[in-house]
């Protein structure tokens, strides 16, 4: 921990934690992101400290906090606080599991902190896992639980498999007594995940509606090819085929042979 005032301080209003809270960024960053998120606030999170605690460099920790910077993840700066009658400025470190942009750091240090829009919906997964305690009653979950495994069941539905089959999946032979229900879902949802279906081949082509004529989209224009249109096929040249011998004849003429 770092001295009483100093240290890693959590940035309010931020998403619950899930598995693709740092997927966006290298191995390396969102490791040390990671372990950072980890910690309470009050921890001491500079670089000598950090490179002590984990298989790092301190030039690569500082590089790495510096690019968590850039993504949005982590501030760094002063704040003014009370000590007894006196007020100090100390040094800290703001970190947020969610990215913030630069408008709502700005907002932040005014104490002005943008609030996000709730929810109004819930998404498919969510409903999905909130409904499995009445299928399942030693099944239900919280709302927290909900959310954390939100990501593990859109991953199910993303990979084509129907609300029956996930409730099967979910409830099916289920122990006598269960002690956990969020950790059992999670290590079902993770074991009996269904394969990542192979892209369906659309095997698709297009017609004339009066002559049955196949053709390309461009080739049908309006749904009808150039015939049923009354278009003619091949356009007339310009000029006639004589007067286009004779510029020919002409351009010839003008020539002359090299010596």
């Amino acid at each position: 921990m770092a001295n009483p005032g100093y240290g890693k301080r959590s940035a309010p209003d931020q998403r619950p934690r899930t598995s693709a809270d740092f997927t966006h960024l290298v191995p390396r960053d969102a490791a040390i992101a990671s372990y950072i998120d980890s910690l309470r606030d009050g921890a001491d999170i500079s670089v000598k400290t950090l490179a002590k605690a984990l298989p790092y460099g301190q030039c690569a920790i500082r590089t790495t906090l510096n690019r968590l910077q850039e993504e949005g993840h982590l501030r760094r700066g002063s704040e003014c606080v009370a000590s007894g009658e006196n007020l100090i400025w100390v040094t800290r470190t703001f970190f947020s599991r969610t990215a913030r942009d630069d408008t709502w750091w700005a907002a932040f240090s005014r104490g002005d902190v943008p609030t996000e829009t709730q929810r109004t919906t819930r998404s498919r997964a969510f409903i999905l896992l909130a409904a499995l305690g009445r299928t399942a009653p030693a099944l239900t979950l919280s709302h927290r639980d909900c959310v954390t495994l939100e990501p593990q069941m859109t991953e199910w539905l993303t990979r084509g498999a129907t609300e029956a089959e996930i409730t099967h999946a979910l409830t099916a032979g289920l122990p006598d007594r269960i002690h956990h229900p969020a950790a059992l879902i999670a290590t079902r949802l993770q074991t009996k995940l269904p394969p990542a279906r192979e892209p369906h081949t659309v095997l698709r082509s297009l017609e004339c509606s009066e002559c049955r004529a196949p053709g390309t989209l461009e080739a049908l224009p309006g749904g009808k090819c150039r015939t049923c249109r009354g278009t003619p096929t091949h356009q007339e040249p310009t000029l006639p085929a004589q007067k286009v011998r004779a510029h020919a004849q002409a351009v010839r003429s003008g020539l002359h042979p090299k010596p």
